[in-house]
């Protein structure tokens, strides 16, 4: 149940709820933070079983935007919207205008983006009635799908990774058990092979596998539960969250874990427990910021060199916070956590939150 005490508590600013009976709109978008900017966070699209759950999942995924965009040293804000469906049979334009509709009425707090199943075609129905999105067609003057970018961040994730445990960045040679092979999943995958490392891989969604052996052939598919007792070098989670848990962290047979999806531990304790294993974590939005930096230069002219140079970065910064773990002696998570709330709160000491508009913030984007 949601009540101002759980909004405190994990720190948003506001929850939104938006209904629409004539198309069967749902949608909640949970607006954690925006001192560093406007809130800039994916809608995703998912047959929740009750609406505490979509609560849970949006509550828990805005917060992680803004560590995200912190820590990345973006100027924007943490958000996520959930609309509550099944996207094999609810999806329509009516749907995603009227969504556009109610976005706009926000006055540019919340910027969307693409996210589980939401693709190009349906933000671009949004884009129709609202601005505030981000990952529009590239006629459009947008960047597109932002998966390529996430895989590329997570790939210079995993190389600081194997720099840090094996003091070489290169990954020829190394196993990795990739579960899901969605968009992202199939990017990081050709980083991989092209890399030299040997891919492992599951999904439960047939076109998905087949999709993914077609554009990475040398990998190997495993079933689903059998991903977490594969011994590899490192396991990257790039489905739902949460699969780092008590039933399956003492299944893992690798020194790394790092992956695309978002809250890869079930709980904060996992990192601990990770750790007390000699496991290193590459924080999910410490690594998986490559999507969220290529659409945010959208509003000052996106290029694909300027977003590749950006997501990078990514490497470096992995590579700070390492430090900051050893130099701390504190577990990866807590100290990408002390980084994206000391920029956080310097900023909020001087300047307070962002409460504009979004042209004021970003007057260069004239793509509509």
């Amino acid at each position: 149940m949601l009540t101002f005490d759980k909004l405190y508590s994990e720190g948003h600013e506001e929850v939104v709820f938006f209904s629409d009976p004539s198309c069967n709109l749902k949608a909640i978008i949970a607006i954690h933070d925006t001192t560093l900017g406007p809130a800039l966070g994916g809608t995703r699209m998912w047959p929740y079983a009750s609406i505490d759950d979509a609560i849970e999942d949006v509550l828990r995924l805005s917060k992680g935007m803004t560590y995200k965009a912190a820590v990345s040293g973006l100027n924007l804000g943490g958000g996520k919207a959930v609309i509550i469906g099944d996207p094999k049979v609810d999806k329509s334009e009516a749907l995603f205008r009227s969504y556009g509709r109610y976005l706009e009425s926000l006055n540019g707090r919340y910027i969307t983006a693409e996210d589980v199943n939401i693709g190009v075609e349906d933000i671009e129905h949004v884009f129709t009635e609202t601005s505030n999105v981000v990952g529009v067609a590239q006629i459009h003057g947008g960047s597109g799908n932002p998966s390529p970018y996430t895989a590329r961040g997570v790939f210079k994730g995993i190389e600081a990774s194997c720099t840090k445990v094996y003091g070489d960045r290169s990954l020829k040679g190394k196993v990795v058990a990739l579960q899901g092979a969605g968009s992202v999943g199939r990017h990081l995958g050709s980083f991989l092979e092209k890399s030299g490392a040997k891919v492992l891989f599951t999904d439960i969604n047939e076109s998905n596998i087949d999709l993914f052996k077609e554009q990475v052939p040398s990998s190997e598919f495993v079933g689903v539960d059998d991903i977490y007792d594969v011994n590899c070098d490192i396991y990257a989670p790039c489905a739902l969250g949460a699969t780092v848990n008590d039933k399956t962290i003492d299944r893992l047979k690798c020194k790394i874990v790092a992956g695309a999806a978002n809250n890869q531990l079930a709980e904060p304790r996992h990192g601990d427990i990770l750790k007390e294993k000699n496991i290193l974590y590459a924080p999910d939005y410490l690594i998986n910021a490559g999507g969220l930096m290529n659409v945010s230069i959208e509003f000052e002219g996106w290029s694909d060199d300027k977003a590749t140079r950006m997501v990078d970065t990514i490497y470096d910064t992995t590579m700070n916070v390492f430090k900051i773990s050893d130099e701390e002696n504190v577990p990866v998570y807590k100290a990408t956590d002390l980084l994206a709330e000391k920029r956080i709160e310097a900023i909020r000491g001087i300047q307070g939150g962002y409460l504009g508009h979004l042209p004021h913030r970003f007057p260069g984007r004239k793509i509509r």
